[in-house]
């Protein structure tokens, strides 16, 4: 304690805090949804077009890469929710045949054109994480805080419809309600999500975040608002965990986080089987 005391003292670790529980927060939120609509690998295949974003960013040598890597990612976002409702080709293969072919054109990208000495550890820090997360400015702290501000409110104000198109989409149609627009929210929303996680776990790991406390919760719980709830607080305390025993042990930010959520998970599902839920 004495030695967390210490390190709470400095700002990138403070920083560093706000930014991970807010990314969890959000992510946690929409993780449930993404899970009940079968779409849980909607965050795997946006962070994988992310990756190819940032190596077009790092060939550009662009020092905003934000301005590249949000819109690519949203725009992926809109066609993986129009190409998953093509008939020929199912949710799933849209997120296997984009998420692999921008992995693969962002890492031959950054072999061809890369200036970079080390070449290996970038992309291992980019698909793992790394810690940049210690390194936050201010800045980028205000815009992740006013993000999350956006999506928890959206959330907020939405959250009948949200949970309507959730569980039945052509009734909700039927009644009146823009499901396609919802689904659309959704998608650019978790975009969102997913580019400011990058810094935090790595682009191979995010969807730990969107998956783990809504699943962890399903365990424990059987209404759409408690599992909400419930996995809101399982993913902020499993964020707050992750990176306090990283900066204390030296681990790596994503990976403690992450296996964090699987420990959790395998608690909530041994309570599940004693409850009987």
């Amino acid at each position: 304690m004495d030695k967390l005391i210490v390190y709470m003292q400095y700002p990138f670790v403070r920083y560093a805090l706000i930014v991970g529980i807010l990314i969890a927060l959000c992510s946690s939120l929409l993780g449930v949804t993404l899970v009940l609509k079968r779409f849980s690998f909607i965050g795997d295949g946006l962070s994988h077009v992310a990756f190819g974003a940032m190596a077009i960013a790092a060939v550009f040598q662009l020092t905003n890469k934000m301005m590249i890597i949000l819109p690519v990612t949203i725009l992926s976002a809109v066609l993986l929710l129009r190409t998953g409702q093509n008939a020929k080709i199912k949710g799933d293969a849209a997120i296997a045949m984009i998420s692999v072919g921008a992995l693969a054109f962002g890492y031959l990208i950054m072999n061809i054109f890369s200036t970079s000495s080390n070449l290996t550890g970038d992309v291992c820090s980019t698909l793992f994480g790394s810690t940049s997360i210690l390194t936050l400015t201010s800045g980028e702290v205000w815009v992740c805080t006013i993000l999350s501000i956006v999506v928890v409110l959206l959330f907020v104000l939405f959250y009948n419809r949200i949970f309507a198109v959730t569980f039945d989409e052509d009734f909700s149609r039927s009644a009146g309600t823009k499901a396609d627009a919802y689904n659309l929210m959704i998608a650019i929303i978790i975009a969102v999500i997913i580019v400011l996680a990058m810094n935090l776990v790595g682009s191979l790991l995010i969807s730990a975040l969107v998956i783990f406390p809504a699943l962890s919760s399903m365990r424990l719980f059987k209404s759409f608002k408690s599992v909400t709830i419930c996995s809101a607080i399982l993913s902020v305390v499993c964020a707050f965990a992750g990176i306090v025993i990283s900066i204390l042990a030296g681990t790596p930010v994503g990976s403690t986080i992450v296996a964090a959520d699987v420990l959790v998970f395998a608690i909530c599902h041994v309570l599940g089987k004693i409850r009987g839920v």
